[in-house]
């Protein structure tokens, strides 16, 4: 997981869409005076700062990989930049959340066995990630992956890098959890033009970008475009976006 998989300007242009699955996420966490709060993957910390105010007595602390992100973070939160399959915390956590980052960890249900290991009696583990894997936002472009940008982008993964709700299900009420788990699809309309690209420029389009010389990226991004605009043509009011998300709220 590469330190600036993100694109922090990019990602904050649809700052109150990202934002919404991690608020609903936290509203199923049950925990009423935790002491230690981490946010593993916090990005620019903005949603990490909001846990303050939902627990005022908890040392919050967030954690992400990259350095363009926490140095936008804001007051409050302890912040620090470290790859969440290394970290270890100082002490036993009361909440460990996680909002849209698992799909970038391959080995991942490893990584939720230790975080169990990391919490409190009675402590909470939260995460959100993209379910939409199928989607014509994914499918279209892993396509010119496989055909005209095959020389260089040929061996992009084509597998979903998530589980189903089920699948989490299982695994966590294997290690002792009582777990709540389920799924919501939102319908983004996006504005402006080419609004798809603009949305997965600064996420799912990171790893091939980063793969790419800078010269090939305007070539890259017309051809997605393209396809783009074909599976999700603009409407009067805006772009629709279907965009599936899965959820999991887990307490011992």
């Amino acid at each position: 997981m590469g330190a600036d998989i993100w694109d922090p300007e990019v990602y904050e242009r649809y700052a109150a869409e990202r934002g919404r699955p991690f608020h609903e996420l936290v509203a199923r966490v049950g925990a009423r005076s935790p002491e230690y709060v981490v946010d593993l993957g916090c990005g620019t910390g903005e949603l990490t700062a909001t846990l303050c105010d939902r627990w005022p007595g908890a040392r919050v602390h967030g954690v992400d990989s990259s350095p363009a992100m926490i140095a936008k973070a804001p007051p409050g939160p302890a912040f620090e930049v470290a790859d969440v399959r290394d970290w270890r915390p100082p002490r036993p956590v009361d909440v460990i959340l996680s909002n849209a980052l698992l799909q970038w960890i391959p080995e991942h249900p490893d990584l939720l066995r230790r975080w169990r290991s990391h919490l409190t009696e009675g402590g909470w583990l939260a995460f959100q990630v993209p379910g939409n894997f199928d989607a014509p936002s994914h499918a279209v472009v892993r396509e010119l992956c496989r055909t005209t940008w095959r020389e260089e982008l040929g061996d992009v993964p084509r597998g979903a890098p998530v589980g189903e709700p089920a699948d989490y299900v299982d695994l966590l009420a294997g290690l002792g959890f009582t777990v709540d788990a389920w799924e919501t699809t939102y319908v983004h309309v996006l504005p402006g033009e080419d609004a798809v690209l603009g949305w997965i420029k600064g996420t799912a389009l990171r790893p091939m970008l980063d793969r790419l010389p800078t010269e090939r990226h305007a070539d890259f991004l017309a051809d997605c475009a393209r396809v783009l605009r074909a599976a999700y043509p603009p409407r009067p009011y805006g772009t629709p976006f279907p965009f599936r998300r899965i959820f999991v709220a887990a307490h011992l």
